[in-house]
């Protein structure tokens, strides 16, 4: 067993079996309070906030630790029944997985592939996802990732569909005796497609029940959790950009970004949620913050993951609840107007006067 490659990758079947010979027993793990309940709820929180669940601090956790937290993660995430849960929880278990498969690779790159038994090579991978028939490089080379592969038609349909733009399309592409041209970045999009279906297969568990066994130990995790999803609010559709407008708490999130200070994940998710919630797109948000901390990169993605697989609008949290993280002060009084930052922005759109500008007005207004 190398517990090590199964707590990167806990998604293998092998690690089912790994998790087994620890000789632990999940809800035992649970009634105790172990480590890992700890980091099953950090995975899910990270899942929800960041895109990512590998943990803040690496060495806090024991590699046990980390293999046990998957399966106690995927209980809390059925737990929170909404299926926006679910798609961000896979989603972001995939894309940890994706990047530290690019280390792993680039390792194979420079002759180091059996250093370590934590590191995964492509065609373990590509057996594990049922994939090997289906893919292969257009060329070999000792200890190089080739930079082409080529992809079999039905294999690519199916993990290219979505919305991925017209460079994805079937027609676009360069089809060769059956199989599609994939560069090789493309590959691991393609690879995160698969590990995302993989993992999002099964959820949510059926038969717990609230209140009684397994479930009952982790209600405090979930009340936190939880708290992160009930933050929608009844507001209609918002597609004005005034700051003068902005929350207190989203406006001094903005001032400290522009500070260059680096937001905190919770941070960066309430401002691009916010920024989302009143109609920005990702370039515009880019351009918006260009004078800040923010990584353009790290916006578009962001934003990218803000809309659910159905193309709901994910919100920034509540008044209370940023109130609780520190970043709501509840200035002027404003929880009187309203108790959630994108209520508290309609209302002053709807009571200020014909006279302000969408800042986008202003932007297209002004020379190049």
């Amino acid at each position: 067993m190398s517990t090590p490659l199964y707590a990167r990758y806990p998604f293998l079947q092998a690690a089912r079996q790994a998790v087994g010979e620890l000789g632990v027993d999940i809800e035992t793990l649970i009634a105790e309070g172990a480590p890992a309940v700890d980091r099953g709820r950090e995975r899910v929180e990270r899942a929800l906030l960041a895109g990512r669940v590998d943990a803040e601090d690496s060495d806090e956790w024991r590699d046990e630790d980390e293999l046990l937290s998957y399966p106690i993660a995927r209980i809390l995430v059925s737990l929170l029944d909404s299926g926006a849960a679910i798609d961000k929880y896979a989603a972001a278990e995939a894309k940890t997985a994706v990047q530290r498969l690019q280390e792993d690779f680039e390792a194979g790159d420079d002759g180091l592939k059996s250093t370590t038994s934590a590191r995964l090579d492509r065609e373990t991978v590509l057996e594990e996802l049922g994939l090997s028939n289906t893919i292969r490089p257009e060329t070999s080379q000792p200890h190089r990732e080739p930079e082409w592969f080529r992809v079999g038609v039905g294999s690519y349909l199916r993990l290219a569909a979505g919305d991925r733009g017209d460079d994805w399309r079937l027609v676009n592409r360069e089809v060769i005796d059956g199989d599609v041209r994939v560069e090789r970045g493309e590959l691991f999009a393609l690879l995160r497609t698969a590990i995302r279906r993989r993992i999002a297969a099964g959820l949510p568990f059926e038969g717990l029940t609230e209140g009684e066994g397994i479930v009952e130990p982790l209600e405090s995790d979930l009340g936190e959790l939880r708290r992160l999803l009930s933050e929608r609010t009844v507001v209609g559709k918002i597609d004005f950009v005034n700051r003068e407008l902005f929350p207190p708490c989203i406006e001094n999130l903005l001032q400290k970004a522009e500070d260059g200070i680096e937001l905190e994940e919770f941070e960066s998710f309430t401002l691009m949620a916010f920024l989302t919630g009143i109609g920005m797109a990702a370039d515009e948000i880019v351009d918006f913050c260009a004078a800040s901390s923010l990584d353009p990169e790290g916006i578009r993605y962001q934003t990218e993951y803000l809309k659910d697989d159905r193309g709901t609008q994910y919100p920034p949290p509540s008044c209370e609840t940023l109130s609780a993280y520190g970043i709501c002060h509840n200035e002027d009084d404003h929880w009187k107007t309203a108790g959630h930052p994108l209520a508290y922005y309609q209302a002053r759109v709807e009571a200020s006067d014909d006279e302000l500008v969408d800042w986008r007005e202003r932007q297209s207004q002004t020379p190049e």
